[in-house]
């Protein structure tokens, strides 16, 4: 598991600069984007997950203390919150691009979604507050 500080850490090696060509340049968005299993390209692989093996059905609840909403380019990448603690990680072997990938499951659909880790909205680990 790849808690907050890991994904920041292992985000910020990618490269600053786009290499021309590179098979990953399908899944760098910005913000949740669907992609289907077919075009996921050759050579990013996953490196980890940020999904808690202890808990059995993770939170719906979302992370947006400045107002952001789900398909926000700039909503914060909080681990614990959805749709982060649903995630795995994936890293391009080329340029070191990391992204994030979850399954949204509907009723009648299966959607893969896909989204680029910007190290600077990965947020400190925020847990969410039970009240009973």
């Amino acid at each position: 598991m790849i808690d907050a500080a890991q994904l920041r850490e292992l985000s910020s090696r990618q490269l600053k600069v786009r290499v021309p060509g590179c098979s990953c340049s399908v899944l760098q968005t910005p913000s949740w984007e669907s992609i289907t299993l077919e075009r996921w390209p050759a050579g990013v692989e996953q490196v980890g997950t940020l999904r808690a093996s202890d808990i059995d059905e993770p939170t719906f609840e979302e992370f947006h203390p400045g107002g952001t909403r789900y398909g926000s380019a700039d909503a914060p990448i909080a681990v614990s919150w959805f749709p982060f603690n649903r995630s795995d990680v994936y890293a391009c072997g080329t340029c070191r691009s990391v992204f994030l990938r979850y399954t949204e499951y509907g009723g009648y659909y299966v959607d893969h979604r896909v989204r680029m880790v910007d190290p600077a909205l990965v947020v400190q680990d925020v847990r969410l507050k039970r009240h009973p």
